[in-house]
């Protein structure tokens, strides 16, 4: 996409159906695990929000969707991401393969957990 999408809405809109589809879900999955996050276009892609201020990214991609940052600091979620590490705070799933939401849900807890300490 050129243009920085206006919305998460023109975002979506914006992606193949493939991607599309999953975005949906990662989207419904956060606001299943953070009931009170918002959101907005951050970078030129989807956030979830906790008072304004961006906790969790996720994007789509040709072959894959990817989220953004990765937790540290917790040793079993760590060795669960492993596999889906691409490039340092990247988790990427590929389309056309099992998308693990319960793992993405407990990525976004840790993440709402993180930023509302601040």
């Amino acid at each position: 996409m050129a243009d920085t999408p206006a919305s998460v809405e023109d975002y979506l809109a914006g992606q193949p159906e493939a991607a599309r589809a999953v975005l949906e879900q990662i989207r419904a999955t956060i606001r299943r695990v953070v009931p009170d996050s918002g959101e907005k276009i951050s970078y030129a892609m989807p956030a979830a929000t906790l008072d304004g201020r961006a906790f969790v990214s996720f994007a789509g991609w040709k072959a894959h969707v990817s989220l953004y940052p990765i937790p540290d600091g917790d040793p079993e979620l760590d060795r669960a991401v492993a596999p889906y590490v691409s490039g340092r705070g990247t988790v990427k799933f590929p389309l056309g393969e099992p998308i693990p939401y319960d793992l993405i849900a407990q990525i976004v807890l840790r993440l709402a957990g993180r930023a509302r300490e601040r």
